[in-house]
């Protein structure tokens, strides 16, 4: 039985890692000690996600460990060798990194290189894929030139059409903390597929999203707009006239990605991962679509006031990818994933009433 480790085990990658895995027979070990309410508070535990694995999957062991612990993680892999490991536990916030900055530094840098090198010690023949973001590239992709539609804003030149690609620069360009940390692990993770020669493949997200995604005003875009238009909270649009692009990507699609990565590692790689134009939305767009879904408009105001670092448009580009991995792409359509997401949260919420009730 070939055997996988998950970090983040209960977010909404790993808990989607850990599951298809499962289901293929692995044997699946997963990292998580719901940082994640640490950082967001109780509308980021992350613990319904753990119950729902324990019940669900066949071949899960669950171990309440912190990445940044190296010892705990070196033990973890003296005791078992590794034919896979999937990265994606992280502080995932840019406003936050900027609150708590020695905790972002320490899970997202840190505890990679934690992971990296227990597996260059232990594994060594293990795949590693390292969930890395678009905010290594800071705000360079605001630096192609846009033009403003009635809803949303588009890339000017055909050029560009395609979105952004991995030769966008990562330096020069304003992060955020979050932004800088995941960097360093970024960098971190290709020197070990390069230099030492690790089958390591980085895979730099846009917006991932899927129905277990506990999303918070912070970090989750389209899991918390759909959060407040169930419940009928408000929602606050940050800047740029709500016309901010972002292409979401089905946690499904994402996993599909690393498990054609497992197949053909190439190490040392680096992909854009994200939903592509046929899965982009603006902010506007979604409340307008998200609203019609859940059957009434959305409670929202706006504030003139953009987040620091923030893209204005961001369409990841697919073509390098896709060209690697010719049996991947994405398979989920966006209309599907919001439905998908809208009866989730509608269940959720219908059994949280039901048991406070």
């Amino acid at each position: 039985m070939k055997t996988v480790l998950v970090t983040g085990s209960s977010g909404l990658i790993g808990s989607e890692a850990v599951q298809s895995f499962d289901r293929l027979g692995w044997r699946v070990l997963g990292v998580d000690n719901n940082m994640r309410r640490h950082f967001f508070g109780d509308a980021g535990d992350t613990t319904w996600n753990l119950a729902r694995l324990r019940t669900e999957a066949l071949h899960f062991e669950h171990h309440d460990l912190d990445i940044r612990n190296r010892e705990a993680i070196t033990e973890l892999f003296r005791q078992t060798r590794f034919d896979l490991v999937i990265h994606c536990a992280a502080q995932p916030s840019h406003d936050l990194a900027a609150k708590m900055p020695f905790d972002d530094f320490e899970v997202n840098a840190l505890g990679t290189l934690n992971l990296l090198e227990a597996t260059r010690q232990h594994s060594p023949d293990a795949v590693f894929i390292l969930m890395s973001t678009n905010k290594v590239y800071g705000d360079a992709p605001n630096e192609l030139p846009l033009r403003e539609l009635p809803l949303r804003y588009d890339y000017a030149r055909a050029e560009d059409a395609h979105g952004v690609n991995e030769r966008c620069r990562i330096d020069q360009t304003l992060h955020s903390l979050f932004g800088a940390s995941k960097a360093s692990a970024d960098l971190m993770a290709q020197e070990y597929g390069r230099y030492f020669g690790l089958a390591v493949g980085v895979f730099r997200g846009g917006c991932l999203t899927g129905p277990q995604h506990s999303g918070v005003e912070l970090h989750g875009f389209l899991s918390y707009l759909i959060k407040c238009a169930v419940r009928g909270d408000h929602y606050t649009v940050f800047g740029y006239k709500g016309k901010q692009v972002r292409d979401n990507i089905h946690s499904d699609d994402v996993v599909r990605a690393f498990r054609a990565f497992y197949e053909q590692p190439r190490p040392g790689e680096v992909y854009n991962l994200g939903g592509g134009r046929e899965n982009s939305i603006s902010v506007l767009e979604a409340i307008q679509k998200v609203g019609a879904l859940v059957g009434e408009p959305m409670r929202w105001s706006y504030r003139d006031e953009a987040r620091r670092g923030d893209h204005i448009c961001y369409i990841s580009d697919l073509r390098k990818l896709r060209s690697h991995f010719p049996g991947w792409d994405v398979s989920r359509p966006l209309e599907a994933t919001l439905e998908e997401m809208v009866r989730a949260e509608w269940d959720r919420t219908s059994k949280a009433e039901r048991a406070a009730g």
